[in-house]
């Protein structure tokens, strides 16, 4: 459900109404994998969470909607987007401390900070690869200035003792996460997203643990549709994919 206003931003609804998100009309708007990112971070009451790249703030505060009494903190390069999360989060009854910034270049007053939880949804495409997006804001949301190595870097670094990163990253980045990772996090989870039954995963939700020593765990995959192809102009989820976007519930992470 969305209205629009003479802002150039849309009201959209997410988790039933739970959450309603102003959105830029042009340029990178939310979809449905902020909101399974943070269906799948283990987080509880009274803990901290920092997203990277938190946009408008649809992960961040479809996390902070989900889980009530967490501190919430994020990161954003884009001055726009930045006020659009703290109108979102004011409008939300959530507090929620927005710096804007780089991630390579953090503001001194986040770097200061360690926290329970780092989330991030990094741009899909690398530097230089596609065509680029006409919007600027759509463009710097898809395509990665910084390496994802940097962003693996940037959330273990501001995780404190046995905190959690969680990404959500196209499948073919599952293995640079991986290396990224390496002495910096440990006992990493893959929760493969596949859209059908029958279908290779073109996501993954990737879980590491700050001090972790367990194995890799690569758990069966999440079906987001029913049916084998998309047969009727409505809606397709399964129960538990329906259940994380309209009900607010968590993935579940099982073997």
């Amino acid at each position: 459900m969305a209205s629009t206003s003479d802002e150039g931003t849309s009201r959209d609804a997410f988790l039933g109404g739970r959450l309603m998100l102003r959105q830029p009309l042009r340029g990178y708007r939310a979809g449905t994998d902020p909101v399974l990112l943070a269906a799948a971070v283990p987080a509880r009451a009274g803990e901290s969470v920092l997203e990277l790249g938190c946009g408008a703030g649809a992960a961040l505060l479809c996390l902070g909607t989900r889980v009530p009494g967490l501190r919430l903190a994020g990161l954003e390069l884009q001055p726009d987007y930045a006020a659009l999360a703290r109108a979102n989060a004011a409008e939300n009854g959530l507090e929620a401390e927005i710096h804007e910034g780089d991630l390579t270049e953090m503001p001194a007053t986040l770097k200061a900070q360690s926290f329970n939880h780092v989330i991030a949804n990094p741009p899909f495409f690398a530097a230089g690869s596609g065509k680029a997006a006409e919007d600027p804001g759509r463009e710097t949301g898809r395509r990665e200035a910084a390496p994802l190595a940097l962003w693996v870097e940037a959330g273990a670094r501001r995780l404190a003792p046995r905190g959690r990163m969680t990404l959500l990253l196209p499948a073919e980045r599952l293995a640079a996460a991986l290396v990224a990772a390496e002495g910096r996090l440990g006992a990493p989870e893959v929760l493969p997203l596949a859209a059908r039954t029958g279908r290779a995963a073109s996501r993954v939700i990737l879980r590491f643990r700050k001090g972790g020593r367990a194995g890799l765990r690569l758990l069966a995959p999440v079906i987001l549709h029913e049916g084998a192809r998309h047969e009727r102009d409505e809606d397709s989820f399964t129960e538990i994919v329906e259940a994380v976007l309209r009900g607010a519930a968590a993935l579940p992470f099982k073997d």
